[in-house]
């Protein structure tokens, strides 16, 4: 006689599991089918439930943030322990990659910015940017002209190039040629594939 093996509900012991494997998913599907993918979807490829989903992003913008998040807390961690030469570059070069990867979320903040309005998702960009940008204009990395206000205008540019490409492929050199139009040392590195 065949043994029967039925799946548990393992609860909250699968709690952390769930959200990582919503975000991965979340991120692979916006990049590939833009942000009006069904959010089922993103729980189908997560291999869980829509209502693990539901528990964890009750919304498409908390699910957004959730992703914001992440990538600030990146940002952060690599703004204050990296302060060699080079740091501003290395920094803005990784803040260049994850808006080309993340455009998608980007134009979902951008639908929600009144929502957002209270979240400060700009001021602390800012914020993070502001000490390495200091430091590079010290060694004479960067102009002492430019400011982080004309950082996050440079980066408003290149979210409004991403968006408007048809063509995924021409994303990067598309973007590399816009931001070298504004200033060489501000533009994305090389047309090699996200890392």
């Amino acid at each position: 006689m065949a043994t029967i093996v039925r799946a548990t509900n393992r609860g909250p012991a699968a709690a952390a599991g769930n959200r990582r494997a919503l975000l991965d998913a979340a991120r692979r599907l916006f990049d590939e089918q833009g942000y009006r993918v069904p959010l089922s979807a993103i729980a189908r490829d997560a291999g869980v439930g829509q209502g693990s989903l539901y528990r964890h992003f009750p919304t498409r913008l908390d699910l957004a943030v959730a992703v914001f998040e992440e990538n600030f807390a990146e940002l952060e961690t690599l703004a204050t322990t990296d302060a060699e030469p080079g740091s501003f570059g290395r920094l803005w070069q990784r803040v260049l990659e994850l808006t080309l990867a993340s455009t998608a979320f980007i134009e979902l903040a951008v639908d929600a910015r009144h929502e957002l309005a209270d979240a400060g998702l700009g001021e602390r960009l800012q914020r993070l940017l502001e000490a390495p940008l200091r430091r590079a204009q010290a060694a004479g990395e960067v102009d002492d002209r430019v400011s982080v206000d004309d950082l996050g205008l440079v980066l408003r540019m290149a979210y409004g190039v991403l968006v408007t490409e048809t063509d995924p492929a021409a994303a990067r050199p598309t973007l590399r040629r816009a931001l070298a139009l504004v200033d060489p040392g501000l533009a994305i590195d090389g047309d090699e594939e996200l890392r």
